[in-house]
C-alpha cells in the first residue's frame, strides 16, 4: 500500500464519518468505550473483546454505502483509524492494569539498568564485524520512544525502527567485509545488547499491550518477525545469567555487586546534593530575614549614627550573607569529587562505556559525523549552563566549557529507514445532523509528510521483504 494512499484514506474515513449515514458507527463506538470502561480489568477477556469489536466494525464498515467502491487500502486505512481512536480511549484503562505486570516491568528495568553497566558485545557473542556501538545508538533512541505513543501500531512502529536500523547496519557490515548476509543468528544477539542498553521504559507492559490490542489480521509478515524477535530479547533479558553472557559465575556477581553500589552511589549522591542545597537555601532564607528584622531595630532606635558606622554594619552583613552562600558546592567542586571517586574505582572505564568516542583521534571522524557533533555539542553545553545556575554560580564562558566537556557523537545512518509514528495529540470534533445525532469524530493533528510516511513500515511490498 502506498504511503500517499494512506493518508488520504485515513483522512477519507474521518470525512465519512461526519456524514449523518455514519451516525449508528459512531454510536457503536461510543457504546464499547463506556461498557468496556466500566468492567474490572482482565487481560485476556478484555483483548478478546477489542480484537472481536475492531472486526465486526470493520466488516460493518465493507458492507456500508459510505465505503462503497472504495479500494482495500481505504478500507484498511479505515480499520487503522478505528484502531487508533478505540485504544487511545481506552489507553488509561488497559495499559499496565495488573499489578504483575507493573512488577515485571521495574524489575527488568532494573536488571536491565545494572547489566548495561558491565555488558560487552563478546558477552553476547557478536563478531567484531558486526560491533558498532556508536550507530547503535540510533537504535536505542528508536526503542526509547515508545512511550511516547498511545496507540499499538505506532508503539509497534517504534519497535520496527529499532530492528530496520540494527538490519541495515548489519546489512552494510557484511557487504563492507565480504561476508554472507546476516541472519538471525547475528540479529538477535544485536537486538538484545542494544535493549539492555536502551532499557526502554515499561518493555513488558508495552509488548503485551502491542499483542493484546494490535489488530491480530495486521501483525503479520515483516511486522510480525520483528516482533517475535523482540519478545525473544524480553525473556532473554529476564532470565539472564553468568551462563547466558559467557562469563565465569564469580566475575558477574561482582559485576553487578559493582553496579548495584555505582547505581547506589550516584541515587545517594543525588539526594545528598539536593537536600544540602535546599538546607543552604532555608538557612540563606533566615539569615536575610533575620538581618531584616535586626536592622529595622537598629534604624528606629539609632538614627542619629554616622555614616561610618552604617556602611561597618553593611559590610558585616554582606559577610554573613557571603559565608551562607559559600556553603553551596561550586560546579568545580562537584567535578573534582567526581574525579577523585572516579579515579578510586577499580573499574573506573565503565562508567565512559556509554561514550566510545570520548577518545578518538581526530582522524576517526567523518564529514557524516559533524552534524550529530553539533547536536550533542548543544545538549552538553545546555546540561552544564543549567546545572551551573542551579548551583547559584555565573553562566560558564564558552572556555570553561571546553575546558571541562567533551564532546560525544553518534554516527547516524542516513539510509537506516526510521520512520516517526505519528502524533498522539488528537482533538474531538463533535457535529450535529439535521435529526440532532451526536458524531464524536477525531482528528489527527500531523503534517501530510510524516503522515506519508507511517504507512511505509507495516506496509513493505512482498518483494522488498524477500530481497532483505
Amino acid at each position: 500500500m502506498e504511503s500517499a494512499d494512506v493518508f488520504l484514506g485515513l483522512h477519507d474515513f474521518l470525512e465519512r464519518m461526519r456524514q449523518p449515514s455514519a451516525a449508528d458507527f459512531v454510536k457503536s463506538i461510543k457504546s464499547f468505550i463506556v461498557s468496556f470502561s466500566n468492567n474490572a480489568p482482565d487481560p485476556e477477556r478484555d483483548s478478546a473483546l477489542v480484537q472481536d469489536f475492531l472486526a465486526k466494525m470493520e466488516a460493518a464498515f465493507r458492507a456500508h454505502p459510505l465505503w462503497a467502491g472504495c479500494s482495500d487500502e481505504e478500507l484498511e486505512s479505515a480499520g487503522e483509524g478505528l484502531e487508533k481512536y478505540v485504544m487511545t480511549k481506552l489507553f488509561t484503562r488497559v495499559f499496565a492494569s495488573i499489578p504483575d505486570d507493573v512488577k515485571v516491568d521495574e524489575q527488568l528495568s532494573e536488571k536491565m539498568s545494572l547489566i548495561q553497566q558491565f555488558i560487552r558485545p563478546e558477552n553476547l557473542d557478536i563478531k567484531p564485524t558486526f560491533q558498532n556501538e556508536t550507530s547503535w545508538l540510533l537504535a536505542q533512541k528508536e526503542l526509547q520512544k515508545i512511550n511516547m505513543y498511545k496507540a499499538p501500531r505506532d508503539k509497534l512502529v517504534c519497535i520496527l525502527n529499532c530492528c530496520k536500523v540494527i538490519n541495515n547496519l548489519l546489512l552494510n557490515a557484511s557487504i563492507a567485509s565480504n561476508e554472507n548476509p546476516p541472519g538471525a543468528d547475528e540479529f538477535l544477539p544485536v537486538l538484545i545488547y542494544v535493549t539492555i542498553k536502551a532499557n526502554p521504559p515499561q518493555l513488558h507492559s508495552n509488548l503485551l499491550y502491542i499483542q493484546r490490542y494490535r489488530r491480530q489480521s495486521r501483525l503479520v509478515a515483516e511486522a510480525a518477525y520483528f516482533f517475535t524477535n523482540m519478545l525473544s530479547a524480553e525473556s532473554f533479558v529476564s532470565n539472564i545469567d553468568a551462563k547466558s553472557i559467557s562469563m565465569e559465575e564469580t566475575e558477574f556477581e561482582k559485576n553487578m555487586e559493582f553496579a548495584r553500589a555505582l547505581l547506589s552511589g550516584l541515587s545517594t549522591d543525588s539526594d545528598s546534593l539536593s537536600n544540602q542545597n535546599d538546607q543552604n537555601v532555608g538557612n540563606s532564607v533566615e539569615s536575610k530575614s533575620q538581618s531584616l528584622s535586626s536592622k529595622k531595630e537598629r534604624d528606629s532606635s539609632i538614627r542619629s549614627k554616622s555614616s561610618e558606622t552604617r556602611s561597618g554594619n553593611r559590610d558585616w552583613q554582606y559577610v554573613k550573607d557571603e559565608s551562607s552562600m559559600a556553603k553551596v558546592p561550586s560546579l568545580s567542586d562537584i567535578e573534582n569529587r567526581g574525579a577523585i571517586m572516579l579515579l578510586k574505582e577499580d573499574l573506573a572505564s565503565l562508567a565512559f562505556r556509554e561514550y566510545p568516542y570520548l577518545f578518538a583521534q581526530v582522524g576517526d571522524l567523518t564529514i557524516n559525523d559533524v552534524e550529530d557533533l553539533l547536536n550533542n555539542y548543544k545538549q552538553l553545553v545546555f546540561k552544564y549552563v543549567c546545572l551551573s545556575k542551579g548551583l547559584g554560580g555565573t553562566t560558564p564562558s564558552n572556555s570553561q566549557i571546553h575546558a571541562h566537556v567533551d564532546v560525544e557523537f553518534v554516527e547516524k545512518h542516513q539510509d537506516a529507514g526510521v520512520v516517526e509514528p505519528n502524533d498522539e495529540s488528537q482533538k474531538q470534533i463533535t457535529t450535529t445532523d439535521n435529526s440532532g445525532t451526536d458524531s464524536l469524530v477525531t482528528e489527527e493533528n500531523v503534517e501530510s509528510k510524516s503522515e506519508q510516511a507511517k504507512g511505509m513500515v507495516l506496509e513493505e511490498e512482498q518483494k522488498e521483504e524477500t530481497s532483505q
